[in-house]
């Protein structure tokens, strides 16, 4: 058979052996952490890969109610769920402006972005927090909502600019031809084909929202404001003698992070290998 031979088949074999140990090196530290959340204190002791009798699942019981992770879980989803939205929504107007449109400054503008997403937030979260404090929205869900999106837009811009580019030319010029007005295309034409990439684009600010951890930890001082990762870090305090508890309060933390990966996992490759095959 032609291109077969025992040669390739080595190389092809070594191949998905080290790719095997990369996925297992991956999974293995996430593998012993729920693990050990389903141990009990005594079963910790007999060793980290020995099995439990039978799994303690009380300890994400203990975790929710005596952790107070049901309310930073909540927390999180009210910061989320509006930092996602409306950075998806600006990132798809101003990416459809740089991409298609004139305007003066237009480079310079988009040098600015550019710019604006390489300073570190550690950079600016002093006068950060004064400027809340100015404004009376510090231990308040705004102190988190507001900067995250000033932060995301920069990035969605971008993002969505350059999947703009990657679009047919034929079909935005057929549907000029047709007389349609900006926002008809937009709205019929190029974001239907921008699914995918508006898919990876919202786990990504998923994801970075969910595990921002510095500005709810100046801005925010209040227990019932905290987000998840906020609380995982008090929470550590608390329990730092009952590991399986604290492990069982981080697969709180990490899961819904899993669980939305799986759900637009496919959107997400779909997003990332677009402009592969062009």
């Amino acid at each position: 058979m032609a291109g077969y031979s025992p040669n390739s088949t080595a190389k092809t074999f070594s191949f998905r052996v080290i790719m095997w140990m990369f996925s297992l090196m991956t999974v293995f530290p996430f593998g012993l952490l729920l693990l050990t959340s389903i141990k009990s204190k005594e079963d910790l002791f007999k060793g980290a890969f020995v099995l439990p009798a039978y799994p303690h699942f009380e300890n994400y019981v203990s975790a929710w109610v005596d952790g107070h992770f049901g309310i930073y879980f909540w927390n999180s989803i009210i910061v989320v769920i509006p930092v996602v939205a409306v950075s998806i929504v600006l990132g798809v107007l101003t990416g459809f402006a740089f991409a298609f449109l004139s305007f003066p400054f237009k480079k310079l503008t988009f040098v600015v972005l550019t710019i604006g997403m390489m300073v570190p937030t550690e950079a600016f979260i002093i006068p950060l927090y004064y400027e809340m404090r100015y404004l009376g929205l510090i231990n308040s869900y705004w102190a988190m909502i507001l900067p995250q999106i000033a932060m995301s837009v920069p990035f969605a811009t971008i993002f969505m600019a350059s999947a703009m580019e990657q679009l047919p030319k034929d079909i935005l010029e057929a549907a000029m031809l047709d007389g349609a007005s900006r926002t008809l295309i937009l709205r019929r034409v190029v974001i239907p084909l921008l699914k995918p990439a508006v898919s990876t684009l919202g786990l990504f600010l998923f994801i970075w929202t969910w595990n921002e951890f510095l500005i709810p930890l100046i801005l925010v001082n209040d227990d019932v404001y905290r987000t998840m990762p906020l609380g995982m870090l008090f929470f550590q305090g608390r329990y730092t003698v009952n590991t399986p508890v604290l492990t069982a309060g981080a697969v709180l933390v990490i899961l819904p992070i899993v669980v939305v990966y799986l759900i637009f996992q496919r959107k997400f490759i779909e997003g990332l290998t677009a402009g592969a095959s062009k």
